[in-house]
């Protein structure tokens, strides 16, 4: 085993976080390849496999619905803004400029050109597909690890973050590329973001209004497992515990029957 594949397995790591946040969906792994070869046999192909052409959020939503592995290319990614941050396709002035912002995210040019400036992108060239798996059946070593679950879930997977160093979980959010968020940004950062599913993901991802998603490093799997285990001992649990030590009041008309009760 390189150092590189030590610490605990993806199959081991997908139990954890069932065991820890019973999510409803697969929690994902996802990974960058450079080279048509390098993506898995027996990933699905959305233009070969499903003679579609496909959005990141939605090969994402097919491997966390369906556990299927999918690998969306520069060949068949459906999404101009995706495949632009993903570095598929070159940067062009219609985009760092705003326009594909303007009037449906920003009221003007100006102020789309500071949005697109500020999302974590690629370098066009450097990769070729992205890849999603069920992260029990992945075949591929992941970079990133993303979960979906509601906000209580997803805050469970915060406080498993910041048991060991403490301090306060920084994501940003613009409303929109949620995949450049989930993918990008932890990959850059090397940290793990809370993500707010973004207006096309709800659309073509079909992310419900009740879910959020947390994006952590396949590096870091090992710290957050002792996170979630930590937390866990410590009290912070999912299924969120009820405290019902209390005495209840009643309507008057219940309380009423005390009075034909015997003394």
């Amino acid at each position: 085993m390189t150092q590189a594949t030590q610490g605990i397995t993806a199959a081991e790591l997908a139990a954890a976080l069932d065991t820890h946040l019973r999510i409803n969906t697969f929690p994902l792994g996802i990974r960058m390849v450079e080279r048509e070869q390098d993506i898995p046999p027996k990933a699905k192909r959305p233009g070969k496999d499903m003679k579609i052409d496909s959005a990141l959020c939605q090969g994402m939503s097919f491997s966390r619905h369906h556990g299927w592995t999918v690998a969306v290319s520069r060949a068949d990614i459906s999404c101009p803004i995706g495949a632009t941050l993903f570095g598929f396709q070159p940067r062009v002035e219609h985009f760092d400029g705003g326009h594909c912002c303007a009037g449906m995210y920003t009221k003007d040019a100006a102020a789309g050109k500071r949005t697109e400036a500020q999302a974590p992108c690629f370098d066009f060239g450097k990769y070729y597909a992205m890849v999603s798996g069920a992260l029990a059946r992945v075949d591929f070593e992941p970079q990133v690890v993303l979960v979906f679950g509601n906000p209580a879930q997803v805050m469970r997977c915060v406080t498993a973050a910041l048991w060991e160093n403490g301090g306060y979980i920084h994501s940003r959010f613009s409303g929109r590329t949620d995949c450049a968020d989930e993918v990008i940004e932890t990959m850059q950062t090397g940290k793990p973001q809370v993500i707010l599913p973004c207006y096309g993901d709800r659309i073509f991802g079909q992310t419900q209004d009740h879910e959020m998603a947390f994006a952590f490093p396949w590096a870091r799997r090992d710290e957050l497992i002792r996170g979630f285990e930590g937390t866990h001992k410590g009290g912070v649990r999912y299924p969120i515990p009820n405290q019902l030590r209390y005495t209840a009041t009643f309507p008057p008309s219940y309380e009423e029957l005390r009075k034909f009760w015997p003394k």
